[in-house]
């Protein structure tokens, strides 16, 4: 026993072992306990181990046809982002033209809108009522079924996640070595073969770590199916078996392992990517000078790349639009422009703004406080199992915020806290551990990339010097840290910010309702749809400015941003 405590213990001291056993018990009770008592409740029947309810789930035809049709759009998701992401990825990174600043800058603007309200958003601009439509009629005569039913998942999906395929692509290309195209250039390579023989080869594991990152999102998405009426998806399935009142709740938890194991799949490939494209980055040696275009061949990439982002901003336009209009039917532009949906918003809605505060902020902190320890316990840390800490803080990452909310309301709507004497799933505190736990990943590895970056003989000078492991801590690596610190804590205070699949299963109350879940009620008003438009408005502002302060703690670190 002394060996088997020696061998787990490593070179570690006490506290850092004891803190590491702390973790571990902390992130299993919040992360592996629901995942595992969803997939229980999906294998077992009567306490015993059973197939049955994944036998009926095949068994029926409307199941089968929302699994390969979530597949189905999470491909076709991924291959239009691809359409969009490859040549703006090619043009900035390997040309000069006139406005390639401003096509890098507008290529991540997608990301400060959550998916959700892209969905409003583009139904106004491209439903068969909308602005696009009224012109088309106007000229041709005929309406285009932009947003009717798959059709609009996809199309806002894409519009949405393309910039995660963009960011890797473009950050493979810049790390990647161009000698070897500009070898190719001197052998007469060029065009199509170049690209497909040399730069698709050298970019193809962050292209690759991107694709899957789409697919994730896209196979978990929630809102975008809900936000447009189409609930013929896992996800929406998921979430209607569970909250329905005849509805079947075992195969809501089976449909959320399905979603668990595809999602946990794609992560594995995308990590896997992420590791080659790492080792080709350190590979690189050299690099040449983007080739400038004069001419009508810059001219013409300038306007490809305006063009395609702009209708990539069309969403941007739609909700500002929607914010500020007094109704917005069968007519191009708003007749009437007014402020009221904000005065609704602050009159009706105030404490859901103050709430979304609260909670994103209280989720940051804890996020911050974890991540910081946990990046120290891995990095830091001779523990044997480290690796099992790290895997259950990235675990995240791979489940569904709507499985991990299933998995909450199973295990702790029937504990009563102490002191108050309520389930946890009838307090607000309970939004808040969700949401830390959904976004624990991002201030893990942002401390953690950070704390690599921190040469370990600072550390060892301090001890040297006298002080023990928590003064070095405190007084040497924190104030170290803090730049990736705060990156990553106002990363997951964004993201909690606009949280919507966890959020619809677990509020607990309205009163209680952040503004994601605010925008989703004003939606099912006949007249709610500018107010819920101004609530997206006030959450992009809250993204966009949380977005510019990552950005510019990651150049001060010299790091990526968003």
């Amino acid at each position: 026993m002394k060996e088997l405590f020696r061998r787990i213990r490593g070179s570690s001291t006490p506290g850092q072992l004891l803190l590491f056993i702390c973790l571990l018990v902390l992130l299993s009770f919040f992360i592996l306990l629901p995942i595992l008592q969803v997939i229980y409740v999906a294998f077992t029947e009567n306490g015993r181990l059973t197939l049955t309810h994944f036998v009926n789930f095949f068994k029926q035809p409307s199941l089968n046809e929302a699994l390969w049709r979530s597949l189905w759009v999470g491909v076709i998701v991924v291959f239009f982002s691809s359409i969009i992401s490859l040549p703006l990825a090619l043009f900035t990174t390997r040309y000069n033209f006139k406005g390639r600043l401003i096509v890098q800058t507008l290529g991540v603007l997608p990301l400060v809108m959550p998916a959700f309200v892209s969905a409003i958003a583009l139904q106004t601009i491209l439903g068969r009522s909308g602005m696009i439509n009224q012109i088309i009629r106007m000229f041709f005569g005929i309406t285009i079924p932009f947003m009717d039913g798959l059709t609009g998942v996809i199309l806002v999906q894409t519009l949405h996640y393309f910039p995660f395929i963009l960011l890797n692509s473009v950050s493979a290309l810049e790390n990647a070595d161009l000698s070897l195209e500009e070898a190719g250039r001197n052998l007469g390579a060029s065009g199509w073969k170049l690209f497909h023989q040399i730069t698709f080869p050298l970019m193809q594991p962050g292209y690759m770590a991107g694709a899957l990152i789409v697919f994730i999102k896209s196979i978990d998405d929630l809102g975008t199916p809900l936000m447009l009426g189409y609930h013929n998806l896992l996800a929406p399935l998921a979430y209607q078996q569970i909250t329905a009142i005849n509805g079947n709740s075992t195969m809501g938890y089976v449909i959320s392992v399905i979603l668990v194991l595809l999602s946990l799949f794609s992560l594995f490939l995308a990590l896997h990517y992420l590791k080659q494209s790492e080792y080709v980055q350190q590979k690189s040696g050299s690099s040449v000078s983007r080739l400038q275009l004069f001419g009508w061949k810059g001219w013409a990439i300038s306007g490809f790349c305006i063009i395609l982002l702009t209708f990539s901003l069309l969403p941007h336009i739609g909700i500002f639009l929607m914010s500020i209009a007094k109704s917005w039917n069968f007519t191009v532009l708003p007749k009437i422009y007014t402020t009221t949906n904000f005065t609704r918003v602050f009159s009706d809605a105030p404490k859901m703004i103050l709430n979304t505060v609260v909670y994103a902020t209280l989720a940051a902190l804890i996020d911050i406080f974890l991540g910081a320890i946990i990046s120290f316990i891995l990095l830091r840390g001779k523990m044997l199992g480290r690796t099992i800490l790290d895997f259950i803080a990235t675990l995240p990452l791979a489940i569904p915020g709507v499985v991990l909310a299933i998995g909450y309301l199973r295990i702790f709507h029937t504990i009563d806290l102490p002191i108050i004497g309520k389930p946890l799933t009838e307090t607000w505190l309970i939004l808040v551990i969700v949401y830390a736990v959904r976004r624990l990943p991002y201030t893990v590895r942002s401390c953690y990339a950070t704390l690599q970056q921190i040469h370990i003989s600072l550390e060892e000078a301090s001890k040297n010097l006298g002080a023990n492991t928590l003064s070095t801590f405190t007084k040497i690596v924190l104030p170290l840290m803090l730049p990736g610190i705060v990156a990553g804590g106002i990363m997951a205070f964004i993201s909690s910010s606009v949280e919507l699949s966890s959020t619809l299963m677990l509020v607990p109350r309205n009163e209680m309702a952040p503004i994601s879940y605010g925008i989703y009620l004003y939606m099912q008003e006949t007249t709610g749809r500018g107010a819920s438009a101004s609530l997206g408005v006030i959450a992009i502002i809250i993204v966009s400015i949380g977005t510019y302060v990552v950005n510019r703690l990651s150049r001060h670190r010299g790091a990526g941003g968003i």
